[in-house]
């Protein structure tokens, strides 16, 4: 096969060939790709980052450990035609092909987060290899090879960072909800702190529900008070939120209060509740609203403040403060990122009693239905409707507890390590033995106590289409 590839007379399919060879030396075509990608939100950055991760491990596989094992040399160019070589021959090992396997876990790691995006790139990877052997640098077995552990590799990823999944959690279907045209009878809070800093939901939310009240939030008047207040008037048939996942736990409280059906907008930075419920974009509540669907879904609550998504005692708070202290100088990414850092260095455990059990750990996590994967980095929900709270922590009372649960997260397999532990319960009762405990909730800081007491709450009705 590649002494006839070798044979095939010259085109100007050559040049091109050798530019696309060229061009993917080092991952530098891929890396190009993958900046653009990143520039959007969502799957196709997701995409981006599981590719250029996949091709960065790859890459280390493929030259730093196979090439040695297999130690097969470079084909003989010598009956190669001049303009079909490369201005500079590669001299390294040729088993398998490292431009083979960096394509081909760039492209499935963005196929696995979008496969359109995926399936557009495939033939690009294809192009890539085949260069390699008509170039002369590489036999078809090189190749196909590169192929197959640089996808082996992406797909593995998800051993450590699973795909979310593309069905949103399972609720149960409400019917007390109103249908309101244009909007009317909707009071909305808009938070316009939340999410990125050049762009306010309010003109949005107005264009799409015009006869809509639109409301935002400011130093004098939060989620509590414009929304407690429409509530009390008697005005607001249903309440609204634009805002990430704080905004939307005070939203829902209110709601809870009032029995009034809640609208939840996603203008957050990550919407982990509008994203397991299934609500992507403005204008996908804007069609429940305006059709009266709605669905029920489990409230939780810690001493009485109800929370959607997670709430925790430990090392979080503690992150979460010194997040929200350094967010105006470094962005919310940026200090959230120093913040863990700071908090793992310098972190204590906490003495807690978990429903008669003493234990010493790191954290302790409290989330609203059961989360999935298993570990210390849960990400999503199957449901949302299941009655449980997710009780996970980790140990400190296991010699080197914290550095194997570290190594443990690193290799994808915290769930079986000793120093992780994890239930499930209707209620959870903490005491904390350590003096006064802050909690977090969705992203908000709560009182200090010694004393937690989580539990569920009557269920929220909130608008969202879903498929019978």
């Amino acid at each position: 096969m590649h002494a006839r590839i070798g044979r095939l007379p010259t085109t100007p399919a050559d040049r091109w060939l050798r530019r696309i060879s060229t061009f993917a030396n080092h991952g530098l075509l891929w890396l190009v790709i993958g900046t653009l990608l990143g520039l959007r939100k969502g799957p196709l950055r997701r995409g981006a980052i599981r590719g250029l991760g996949s091709m960065a491990v790859s890459s280390a596989v493929v030259n730093i450990v196979l090439k040695r094992i297999f130690g097969r040399v470079r084909p003989d160019m010598a009956n190669l035609r001049t303009e079909r070589r490369l201005r500079r021959s590669p001299v390294s090992l040729s088993f398998p092909s490292g431009h083979s396997a960096s394509a081909a876990a760039f492209v499935t790691g963005v196929a696995l987060e979008s496969t359109p995006a995926g399936a557009a790139l495939a033939p690009l990877a294809l192009g890539v290899g085949y260069s390699r052997v008509h170039v002369g640098v590489h036999y078809p077995g090189d190749v196909v090879a590169g192929f197959a552990v640089g996808s082996a590799i992406a797909a593995a990823s998800q051993h450590w960072w699973r795909v979310r999944p593309t069905e949103p959690a399972r609720v149960r279907p409400a019917s007390s909800a109103p249908a309101l045209p244009d909007g009317e009878g909707l009071v909305i809070a808009v938070n316009p702190r939340s999410g990125t800093d050049d762009y306010d939901p309010a003109e949005d939310i107005q264009r799409l529900l015009p006869r809509a009240e639109v409301l935002t939030m400011s130093e004098d008047a939060g989620v509590t008070e414009l929304l407690g207040e429409a509530a009390r008037s008697g005005r607001a048939r249903a309440l609204g939120v634009a805002g990430g996942d704080g905004s939307v736990a005070a939203a829902a409280a209110v709601a809870l209060e009032h029995g009034l059906p809640l609208a939840v907008v996603p203008a957050g930075t990550l919407n982990h509740f509008a994203r397991d419920v299934g609500l992507d974009t403005p204008s996908a509540v804007v069609d429940a609203v305006v059709s009266g669907e709605a669905v029920l879904v489990d409230v939780a609550e810690v001493n009485g403040t109800p929370f959607l998504n997670t709430s925790s005692i430990g090392a979080y708070p503690e992150m979460v403060r010194r997040r929200d202290r350094m967010s105006g100088r470094l962005g919310k990414w940026l200090a959230l990122t120093v913040a863990a850092a700071q908090v793992l260095r310098t972190g204590t455990p906490v003495e807690l009693v978990v429903n008669g059990r003493p234990l010493r750990v790191w954290i302790l996590f409290v989330g609203n239905c059961v989360y999935t994967p298993r570990g210390l980095s849960p990400a999503w929900r199957p449901r949302l409707e299941d009655g449980r709270l997710d009780v996970q922590y980790l140990r400190a009372d296991l010699r080197f507890g914290r550095t194997r649960a570290v190594l443990a997260t690193l290799l994808g397999v915290s769930e079986h390590s000793r120093s992780y532990g994890h239930f499930t319960a209707e209620e959870v009762r903490v005491e904390s033995r350590s003096g006064p405990q802050q909690v977090a909730y969705d992203g908000e800081m709560g009182e200090k106590a010694t004393d937690f007491r989580f539990a569920k709450r009557r269920a929220l009705t909130v608008y969202c289409c879903r498929d019978a």
